[in-house]
């Protein structure tokens, strides 16, 4: 059985999840999220929890269980707490600025780049060249974040560019002149 899926997912007394024909919509005091169901999974409730059952033990369908399990999760996690990603720039004439709710950044091109927040996403600066995304739904989360670092990834030789907080980047030695 596996392991992920055959868990129960606790919801909150502030959380009201509601199946309506193949799809599962959970509420919460930082928004609502929905989701398509796989015909194949069932969704029950039991006490304060959700209970995904899968029909067989083919691996189709274990695959289905515990992404459906995982799926659910992060929606009820999304609505009670939300997520975020924190990115930082580094190098010399790299900036960050907020205009109004879109991201204006500086990474050493000759234009700027402008990012427009997609719904449900909003962006914060802050000290130095901190950008922290925010939002209730993981998955475009961390898409926005990896959009943003993929204007100027980090380079191995100085360290120049966006990466995640607490991210290494594996530096490499520069060209040496032999004798």
């Amino acid at each position: 059985m596996s392991r992920i899926g055959k868990k129960p997912i606790p919801v909150p007394d502030n959380v009201k999840a509601v199946m309506d024909g193949g799809i599962l919509s959970v509420k919460g005091p930082k928004g609502e999220l929905s989701i398509n169901v796989h015909s194949d999974m069932s969704v029950t409730f039991a006490d304060k929890d959700i209970v995904v059952v899968r029909p067989s033990d083919s691996n189709t369908h274990k695959a289905l269980h515990g992404l459906t399990r995982s799926l659910i999760q992060n929606m009820v996690t999304g609505v009670v707490e939300g997520y975020s990603k924190q990115l930082e720039i580094q190098g010399v004439g790299y900036s960050v600025e907020l205009r109004g709710k879109n991201l204006l950044l500086s990474l050493g091109y000759s234009h700027q780049i402008m990012i427009e927040p997609p719904d449900g996403i909003s962006f914060e600066v802050g000290r130095g060249n901190l950008i922290t995304v925010s939002g209730i739904e993981k998955q475009k989360v961390g898409a926005v974040a990896a959009q943003i670092r993929s204007f100027r990834e980090p380079e191995p030789y100085k360290g120049k560019g966006i990466r995640y907080v607490g991210e290494k980047v594996h530096r490499k030695a520069g060209k040496t002149i032999k004798k």
